[in-house]
């Protein structure tokens, strides 16, 4: 199953030095999810080759311009080119009132439905489930309300060992009982067992995506044993009274994260407007986790 993530914005704050701020494109079995909506974001999605038409849901982290501001945008762009499918979007209440003002201001009428569900930032929860994937806040420490999001694969079913099931001359019919983990009676009363003619499916991954945020510990058990990890990483630890400061991470401090709750693989991004050059804050992550990469835009991670 396609499950993948694609970098659409990296910069924190303001776009520099040919960085979008923060935006990215989740692809799960080919359905697309928006993570955050940065200034510009309708634009990478051209120039990496993606369809906004093909996008339904956004997740907004927090009302900080540089997770937004490009939002507005890509609605009214979708209503031009004449979207009538509804379009989910799963962000603090506030920013509906935003986008109404806007829309009105601007005499525009959608032609298509805005599904709005406010979120809180008070505890994990789950606010999002379809056949393929479970979504679930990660409340973050940030100068406002601000949360992060885990994206968990369904477990699929149990895979049919189709050669032993063809040598036993048990019909085709049953494959789908069997996936489902039942045992079988056939006509003629022989008992098939689940155990013998299957094995469990691949343990479902996760992607967590931490947008910003202080390194305080708060939010590790939501992000605990996760396959990949985003963390912001806004600086080097050389400004981490900065970072404090302003409720940010310095890349440090996101590599000891991605090692304390046991990542599979780290992904820092959310980059300072003072950092043209990136090796320093790819090489002080991967000091402490080894298996770290930066966020460029247009690359596409595998989870």
């Amino acid at each position: 199953m396609k499950f993948e993530v694609t970098i659409l914005g990296s910069s924190s704050a303001t776009p520099v030095f040919n960085r979008n701020p923060s935006a990215q494109l989740l692809n799960c079995k080919d359905k697309f999810y928006l993570i955050d909506c940065g200034e510009g974001t309708q634009q990478q999605l051209i120039r990496f080759g993606f369809k906004a038409s093909k996008i339904d849901v956004a997740f907004i982290s927090h009302l900080h311009g540089d997770h937004y501001f490009g939002l507005i945008g890509l609605l009214s762009t979708m209503n031009l080119n004449g979207r009538i499918k509804p379009f989910q979007i799963f962000a603090p209440a506030a920013l509906m009132e935003i986008l109404e003002i806007q829309f009105r201001y601007s005499e525009t009428s959608l032609r298509f439905e805005i599904e709005f569900c406010p979120i809180v930032a008070d505890e994990p929860r789950v606010i999002f489930q379809n056949q393929d994937l479970t979504v679930e806040t990660i409340v973050l420490n940030h100068r406002i309300p601000c949360t992060g999001f885990k994206f968990t694969e369904k477990k699929r079913l149990r895979k049919v060992l189709v050669d032993k099931l063809e040598a036993a001359n048990i019909p085709a019919d049953y494959y789908q009982l069997l996936k489902k983990g039942l045992d079988l009676t056939l006509p003629g009363g022989e008992v098939i067992l689940n155990a013998d003619y299957t094995i469990d499916s691949d343990v479902p991954k996760s992607y967590c995506y931490c947008s910003d945020t202080m390194a305080d510990g708060s939010y590790l058990e939501s992000i605990r044993g996760c396959t990949m990890l985003y963390h912001e990483a806004t600086f080097m630890d050389d400004l981490l009274e900065r970072a404090n400061v302003t409720h940010h991470t310095t890349a440090l401090q996101a590599g000891l994260v991605a090692k304390e709750v046991g990542a599979g693989k780290l992904i820092i991004g959310h980059f300072s407007s003072r950092y043209k050059a990136l090796l320093p804050l790819l090489e002080e992550a991967q000091g402490v986790f080894e298996n770290t990469a930066l966020a460029l835009e247009g690359v596409t991670f595998t989870v």
